[in-house]
């Protein structure tokens, strides 16, 4: 004979401290299990556009079967030894990235001076450098990123590949610091409630999902 068992639920603004700091751990493990950082890499796409960053792209498998092609951008994250970001392409002149960068981000000064990091070593030598970007070994931070600079029509100035990787690396941990902001903004107690009392999740009184909501 089947039986029915009956347990008594709480919204979570009935809960007591301790069973609301479970509940919030709950929505973290199992509600921001998802490409969160999309936008993020998204916004670091265009900017890599306009420095003249063409990103490798790698193809992924669809749960449909087929495959889409994502930049090459790489992270670990956060707050351990070892974390960071990375990324793979190749490098290229593009005209009026100085400007257009600021135009883009007009209030980011690591950006504007990036490109014009870029722009003045692309000066120097005529407008002809070019870089491959590729990643060493298996983690994922500025320094496992390497760097074939090379000049098309001459011998690259001394100081071009050591400026070059300096602002690709830049660059990645630009981007880390945007990553690790995001991640903290998802993942705080304000936000976390926000998103449990919308979604009407309920628990038991230690704090543990019912797996239900109310209304």
């Amino acid at each position: 004979m089947p039986t029915v068992i009956e347990t008594t639920v709480f919204p979570f603004d009935e809960l007591s401290d301790a069973a609301r700091e479970r509940a919030r751990e709950w929505y973290r493990i199992s509600n921001l299990d998802y490409e969160w950082w999309d936008c993020t890499c998204d916004d670091f796409s265009t900017i890599c556009e306009i420095l003249g960053v063409e990103l490798k792209a790698h193809p992924v498998r669809l749960m449909g079967g087929g495959t889409r092609q994502k930049p090459g951008i790489r992270f670990s994250g956060f707050y351990s030894q070892g974390d960071g970001a990375s990324f793979e392409g190749r490098l290229t002149y593009a005209k009026g990235s100085a400007a257009r960068i600021k135009a883009y981000a007009p209030k980011d000064a690591e950006l504007h001076d990036i490109a014009a990091r870029l722009a003045a070593v692309q000066k120097r030598n005529f407008y002809q450098l070019y870089a491959i970007i590729t990643q060493r070994g298996p983690y994922c931070h500025e320094n496992t990123m390497q760097f074939d600079v090379r000049r098309d029509d001459a011998e690259a100035t001394a100081d071009a590949e050591d400026i070059i990787a300096e602002a690709m690396r830049d660059l990645a941990r630009w981007l880390y610091a945007r990553l690790e902001t995001e991640y903290e903004f998802r993942n705080a107690d304000e936000m976390v409630e926000e998103s449990i009392t919308a979604n009407a999740y309920t628990f038991t009184s230690s704090g543990t999902s019912s797996g239900g909501r109310f209304g």
